[in-house]
């Protein structure tokens, strides 16, 4: 296996590298929701309908996706910190077009450009986690990105909201051009620094079988599918099931959002301490009983039962995400862990992508008729009730299929069985 790109002394970052992690996470998730929000105005403002400018989110989360494995790999072959500094460059330039787009298809094209920079910063701050962190801090350094993602995506509508309230729907994209200055600066001056080229061709990346991080990337895209329900289904019981405004809705649905950045941190302490296969398990014990108790407690207790069940969904969502992104980048090569980082937004992008789909057409079914058509309340609790019965299943399995199995007889310790730093820690699959 090739040796690391940086020595022990380049990960001494201080608090610099952290930080510039945490300020590209921020910017990636917040660019993510913040347009959301705009829709209407950019509608009325390009004189379009709902079917033309839905293509301003579906153009940036197809980017994301089909981005985030190239990302990944062209971190791998020149640097990850040069691939962090030409991804948040695409992002300030994708940011600009959009603030700057005078028509649509302008803004549709400048939003693919957006999120194919998103993608780079989602990538590769998880790439870099292993050269910022004490090898006992791996899980800490992955809660504190968790939170910085959730406080991004919480966080964006209410901001895009007030600036298309008191300027107008370019601010939204304008806004996030400061914050990418001082992230281009933090990355140049506080991470390490990247490995000269070699003289002599570098070994090829150590390949992880596919037996092995398959159930990892399966379950990562379960769990994305049933987290995007709460995005896609939530709106329409709130507003439909129960009767609640829209400003009343919006508030309770960031009760997840705000939930999963008080997580991150705790949930980072609880992989360092407890080690991956059990923060896995019990973060997918979490999801299960969450899922299961949205098909239940909100037809029996309202807007309190939805709150609750809420509750017991996040925590388990972030705790799953941070003992994952651990446990894989962990066991990759040190050569390939941007590839790594690249396919794990892959399996979490198309789980949103195919949540969004087939949550809301199992919602669909399960209402007997068109969501935004007129529909009974009973109707609509009957539909959420599908999906998320659906969605506890589909948790169930993902708890299944990531139970550590052994790496060959004799062998006493599951390959993901692990406290991050510890010794005799694995750093490779080749075993």
């Amino acid at each position: 296996m090739q040796p690391d790109q940086t020595t022990r002394s380049d990960t001494q970052t201080g608090r610099a590298g952290p930080l510039c992690l945490a300020l590209a996470m921020f910017l990636a998730s917040l660019g993510t929701s913040i347009a959301n929000i705009a829709l209407p105005d950019i509608a009325t403002g390009f004189d379009a309908g709902f079917e033309q400018v839905r293509w301003v989110a579906i153009s940036f989360l197809a980017a994301l996706t089909v981005t985030s494995p190239v990302a990944g790999r062209l971190g791998d072959r020149i640097g990850r910190r040069r691939a962090l500094i030409l991804g948040l460059a695409v992002f300030t330039l994708g940011s600009a077009l959009c603030a700057l787009a005078p028509g649509l298809p302008a803004l549709v094209a400048a939003r693919a450009l957006q999120g194919a920079g998103a993608a780079f910063l989602m990538t590769l701050t998880i790439a870099l986690v292993h050269a910022t962190a004490p090898a006992n801090r791996v899980g800490h350094y992955m809660g504190l990105l968790g939170t910085t993602a959730a406080i991004g995506t919480a966080f964006g509508p209410s901001l895009g909201g007030f600036l298309v309230a008191w300027l107008d729907w370019r601010a939204t994209f304008a806004i996030l051009i400061p914050g990418t200055l001082p992230a281009i600066w933090l990355a140049w001056s506080a991470l390490p620094a990247d490995a000269p080229t070699a003289v002599t061709p570098a070994p090829e990346p150590v390949k992880p079988p596919l037996r092995q991080i398959l159930p990892g990337l399966t379950a990562n895209l379960l769990v994305a599918m049933t987290m995007m329900s709460t995005l896609i289904v939530g709106p329409f019981f709130l507003n439909h099931g129960l009767g609640l405004s829209a400003a009343a809705a919006g508030l309770v649905l960031s009760t997840g959002p705000a939930i999963a950045g008080l997580c991150g941190i705790p949930s980072g302490r609880v992989v360092d301490r407890w080690g991956t296969t059990r923060a896995l398990a019990l973060g997918l014990t979490g999801l299960t009983t969450g899922a299961f108790a949205l098909a239940i407690l909100p037809q029996t207790f309202g807007i309190t039962g939805y709150i609750l069940a809420i509750i017991l969904l996040t925590p388990g969502y972030q705790l799953f995400q941070v003992a994952n992104n651990t446990a894989f980048m962990s066991l990759a090569p040190t050569n390939a862990r941007g590839t790594v980082s690249g396919l794990l937004n892959l399996s979490r992008n198309l789980g949103f992508v195919a949540g969004a789909s087939l949550m809301g057409a199992v919602f669909a079914f399960g209402t007997g008729a068109d969501v935004a058509g007129d529909v009974t309340p009973a109707a609509v609790s009957n539909g959420m009730r599908h999906v998320y019965l659906l969605a506890g299943g589909l948790m169930a399995c993902a708890f299944i299929i990531t139970r550590p199995r052994r790496e060959k007889p004799g062998d006493t310790r599951p390959m993901h069985d692990m406290v991050p730093g510890q010794t005799g820690e694995r750093q490779n699959y080749a075993q």
